[in-house]
């Protein structure tokens, strides 16, 4: 193997080891990139013998550990990252209206979870035996600790 061609495998399989970490996640192009470095520093040996692969070997690792620090310390996980915050919140069960057997209506349809009206208050809840489709008449069969379980009723009345 020419020292060109030993240069050119050990190019890509950095550039693929970069993109692993910084871009396409997943292991196939880690996978490959270290397959390629690996057998770029084995015929480096080879060619060079053991000085001149250890010294190919070193400058790899060093070229790894310098890329990485460099997409570290620059805003290139801030591209990657969720940068939005969540305002939802759990349901607040302290409402004492809020009881097993409370009527209520669903608002979506639940999948087995989705939001319902119970007592004028959009709500989350657990459908416990199978769906239920929007703007059915449901009933709290069970509150555990945050979670609603509801079950669908034939009647629409509300108590």
């Amino acid at each position: 193997m020419t020292p060109t061609l030993i240069i050119i495998v050990l190019v890509v399989g950095l550039l693929l080891l970069t993109l692993e970490i910084v871009a396409i996640p997943g292991g196939f192009c880690g996978v490959i990139g270290f397959l390629l470095t690996a057998f770029g520093v084995w015929q480096s040996y080879r060619w060079l013998g053991i000085t001149g692969g250890t010294i190919v070997l070193l400058c790899c690792v060093a070229i790894c550990v310098i890329l990485l620090a460099i997409f570290m310390k620059t805003k290139t996980w801030k591209r990657f990252s969720l940068n939005e915050e969540s305002d939802s919140a759990v349901n607040q069960i302290e409402d004492p209206q809020i009881k097993v057997g409370t009527r209520g209506t669903t608002v979506a349809r639940l999948a087995p979870t989705g939001k319902a009206l119970i007592d004028g208050k959009l709500m989350e809840v657990h459908a416990i035996n199978k769906f239920i489709d929007p703007d059915r008449p449901i009933e709290v069969v069970a509150i555990e600790g945050y979670r609603i379980d509801v079950c669908e009723t034939e009647d629409n009345r509300f108590d």
